[in-house]
């Protein structure tokens, strides 16, 4: 297959090019930067020059190819405040990608996230969203409501929602952030009792559910890239705290806005995710090291080197 990738320079990107090309696929990936172009070059992918903005030329890629793979998403607008731009960026994206797509039967596989979809009980592939437009991810539950749509406009879409951390070595997401909090202030916390649990899936495990979507999965399917089902996030705080060489200590939930910033919404969820239907489906199994041992390996607690 050609497949075109958007986000595809990025930490999951990065891993689904490689993926995708040593399964004997031909990727194109969309490049907003001499830097990304560049990466995928090396990696042996063709380049779109581009941005999601351009929605001409996000509609002449996915009509040359023989399939879509959505990742990118505005970030850096949405965690500085612009998250509501960032959602409907990403939304008029996946528009015209369904109406290049439409009638072709071709696939279409977008990413979005398991946080929200069930807090306190085991989510699974076949919980649908919150109705709540004020809950955690809310726009981006919809968007990836507008792609299953897509089904009935014979387009293979598919949605993988991926857990909330996407651990690796070189991670900068929420594990690193959790782990530059507590260097700086000399603790390493959780909130509460810090049994509540997210879901995890290593970086690589992620790029092989995705590439078996847009192979094999059945349009309108949703899937749960979450090797396990949840990880306390205590003993998280743990593993840091032994690598950090500092204390681990509860924050209340009162104090959990000042101590973790940004992270504190996200860090006091109880989201578990299961991903059974989605091994059952596609015979997925996770190979990759799962979270407590993959922060074991030590390299989310390397000191930066000066220039």
């Amino acid at each position: 297959m050609r497949v075109f990738v958007t986000g595809a320079s990025g930490w999951i990107g990065s891993a689904v090019v490689p993926e995708l090309i040593g399964a004997g696929h031909q990727v194109v990936g969309l490049a907003r930067s001499d830097d990304s172009a560049a990466a995928l070059t090396a990696a042996g992918a063709e380049v779109r020059r581009g941005t999601l903005d351009d929605l001409d030329g996000l509609r002449s890629a996915a009509a040359a190819s023989d399939g879509v793979i959505h990742l990118a998403f505005k970030h850096d607008l949405a965690f500085s405040g612009g998250f509501q731009d960032a959602t409907e960026a990403d939304r008029r994206a996946i528009e015209t990608f369904g109406d290049a797509l439409a009638g072709s039967g071709r696939p279409l596989v977008i990413a979005a996230g398991t946080l929200g979809l069930a807090p306190g009980r085991v989510a699974t592939e076949a919980d649908g969203t919150s109705d709540d437009p004020a809950s955690l991810g809310a726009g981006r539950h919809a968007n990836a409501q507008l792609t299953l749509s897509f089904a009935s406009r014979d387009i293979r879409s598919s949605v993988v929602r991926l857990a909330p951390t996407v651990h690796g070595d070189g991670d900068n997401g929420f594990m690193a952030a959790l782990v530059g909090i507590a260097r700086a202030r000399g603790v390493s916390g959780y909130i509460g009792d810090g049994t509540n649990r997210w879901p995890a899936v290593h970086r690589f495990d992620a790029a092989h559910v995705i590439r078996l979507a847009v192979e094999k999965a059945p349009a309108g399917s949703v899937l749960h890239a979450t090797a396990e089902e949840g990880v306390p996030i205590r003993d998280i705080a743990e593993v840091i705290g032994r690598h950090l060489g500092i204390p681990v200590a509860s924050v209340s939930p009162e104090d959990s806005a000042e101590h973790f910033t940004w992270l504190a919404g996200f860090l006091a969820s109880d989201g578990p995710a299961s991903s059974a239907l989605t091994r059952e489906l596609l015979g997925w199994r996770p190979t990759h090291p799962g979270l407590v041992d993959d922060l074991d390996k030590g390299h989310y607690f390397r000191t930066p080197t000066a220039p």
